[in-house]
């Protein structure tokens, strides 16, 4: 069974965890409507996707 030989020092922990970290979520915003959107989906808000509407929306579910 293989059994370190040394402690592991800190800095070398750390070295080797420097990619654990999160990324951050990349939020756009709908140019239509300006509301935070995930990228690459329709916005919920207006139905639109890359300039078309996808979803057709009634005036009282936009909520604009």
């Amino acid at each position: 069974m293989a059994v370190p030989k040394r402690r592991t020092s800190k800095a070398r922990q750390g070295t080797r965890r420097s990619h654990h970290h999160k990324t951050p979520i990349g939020v756009q915003y709908c140019p239509r409507c300006n509301e935070p959107v995930l990228p690459h989906r329709i916005c919920s808000n207006c139905g639109h996707y890359q300039g078309r509407e996808v979803i057709v929306m009634d005036e009282k579910e936009q909520g604009a």
